[in-house]
C-alpha cells in the first residue's frame, strides 16, 4: 500500500511538470504569434510601416477649416501628398475625384489631399494658395485640400517622390504606401482591402 502512495505521488508531481512545462510553451508560442502580428493596440509604434500608427497632424484646409488626421479614427482613409505642377498628381486627381464621388460614403472613406504648398514654384505664400485654388477648382475637387506651408507633415512622412498616398485604415493604422499615381480601380482595390 505504501508502495502505491509513494507511486501515485511520483506521478502526480510528474503529471504537475509536464502541466507546468506545456504551459510555458504554450505562453511563449502565444508571445511570438503576438511579435508577427504586430503589436497590440495599445502598444503600437508611430511609424510609416504597415500597421504602424501614423504621425498625427493637423493642418488647414483651403476652406479655412483645421483638419487633424487622429479625428479620422472610424474611417478609412487615402492620405495624398502632391504638388501642383507634378504631371502624375494632375493625371491622378480626376480619378481620386471619380472615387470619392462613387465609394466615399458608401464605404466610409476620407480622402485627404496634403499639397506640399512649400514646394510649389510661386515666389509668396499667398501665390502659392491661389495656385492651389485654382488647381482645385479646374479639376473640381470635392475632397479636403490641406496646405502644409512649413513642410511639417511632408517631413513626417518623409515624401521625396510625389503623389504618394497611405492607406490608413478605419482603427488609425498603416495598410500600405503606394508611390506614384493611381487610377479609380487601384484605389477601389487598396480601399476595399483595409477593414
Amino acid at each position: 500500500m505504501k508502495k502505491n502512495i509513494g507511486l501515485l505521488i511520483v506521478v502526480l508531481l510528474v503529471v504537475a511538470m509536464i502541466g507546468t512545462y506545456v504551459r510555458q510553451q504554450i505562453n511563449e508560442d502565444r508571445a511570438i504569434e503576438k511579435s508577427a502580428l504586430g503589436k497590440d493596440i495599445g502598444e503600437r509604434e508611430i511609424g510609416l510601416g504597415n500597421g504602424d500608427t501614423p504621425p498625427d497632424f493637423t493642418l488647414t484646409s483651403l476652406d479655412g477649416e483645421d483638419i487633424t488626421l487622429s479625428d479620422l479614427r472610424g474611417k478609412k482613409v487615402v492620405l495624398n501628398f502632391w504638388a501642383t505642377w507634378c504631371p502624375p498628381c494632375k493625371a491622378e486627381m480626376p480619378h481620386m475625384q471619380s472615387f470619392y464621388d462613387k465609394y466615399g460614403k458608401e464605404k466610409n472613406v476620407e480622402i485627404v489631399a496634403v499639397n506640399l504648398t512649400s514646394a510649389e514654384r510661386d515666389v509668396t505664400a499667398d501665390a502659392k494658395v491661389d495656385t492651389v485654388m485654382t488647381f482645385r477648382d479646374s479639376f473640381e475637387l470635392t475632397f479636403p485640400i490641406l496646405l502644409d506651408p512649413e513642410n511639417s507633415a511632408g517631413s513626417d512622412y518623409q515624401i521625396i517622390t510625389i503623389p504618394t498616398t497611405y492607406f490608413i485604415d478605419s482603427n488609425g493604422y498603416i495598410q500600405r504606401a503606394i508611390k506614384g499615381p493611381m487610377d479609380v480601380d487601384m484605389l477601389k482595390e487598396y480601399v476595399d482591402a483595409l477593414d
